[in-house]
């Protein structure tokens, strides 16, 4: 019923994650983002921000038209809506999970991924610039170990916000990050990754191996973007 066009990050976990644990039916369509998959024209009508994950629902509810959706908070309300499943149906109870589900768009994400930027691709290392990141990272998974310290998922039961969330703690290594420095978080953090779904969701991931490319060419592909690539 879903079409999935995915790969292995942490936006693209989302959906599988979502997917596995409330059981619809669904079908990977790879875009292979070191390949340059994402300015392929048959997904930018899809995504026309050339960035994955994007879905085709074959099966929308008003059954007209399939529905495209891009943008992977998006998503996750558009399949919780859609389902009826990890969203509360009480508006306080949803608020809660909506506004962790944007701190993770508007915050986590955002910083981890410069944090990743800075720290593994860039070919200059800025010392400034990295730890700007580090330490701003570091101050999320602070605020959310608070929040955590008091419930057993972000929003009170589990939701979209966990899933939304759990993708970008997995490379906490990566990010110079320890889970030991966050109890609650670690806690967490490992009961997600316990979960069959989560499980189900990673082997997914499996299936998919980067062609050979060469660094240089994927930095461009990747980092090396504006408004000009985009008018071409």
């Amino acid at each position: 019923m879903i079409e999935v066009y995915y790969w292995t990050t942490p936006n693209g976990h989302k959906i599988t994650m979502f997917l596995e644990e409330v059981g619809v039916p669904y079908t990977l369509i790879p875009i292979n983002i070191g390949a340059g998959d994402q300015f392929k024209p048959e997904f930018l009508k899809i995504a026309p921000n050339n960035r994955i994950p994007a879905i085709v629902d074959r099966e929308p509810v008003d059954g007209g038209e399939p529905i495209s959706v891009f943008e992977s908070g998006a998503i996750l309300l558009y399949l919780a809506e859609k389902t009826g499943k990890l969203i509360p149906g009480e508006v306080r109870d949803r608020l809660e999970v909506l506004q962790w589900l944007f701190w993770q768009m508007g915050g986590l994400g955002p910083m981890a991924g410069q944090n990743h930027h800075f720290s593994q691709y860039a070919p200059e290392k800025i010392p400034y610039a990295i730890a700007r990141y580090v330490n701003e990272t570091g101050r999320l998974y602070a605020v959310l170990n608070r929040r955590l310290s008091d419930r057993e998922f972000v929003g009170g039961d589990y939701s979209i916000a966990d899933i939304a969330i759990y993708p970008w703690i997995v490379p906490h290594a990566l990010q110079g990050q320890k889970l030991e420095d966050f109890e609650h978080l670690q806690r967490w953090f490992e009961a997600i990754k316990a979960r069959p779904a989560t499980i189900r969701a990673y082997q997914q991931a499996e299936a998919f191996k980067t062609q050979a490319i060469s660094i240089e060419e994927s930095r461009n592909l990747l980092f090396n973007q504006s408004a000009k690539t985009v008018n071409d």
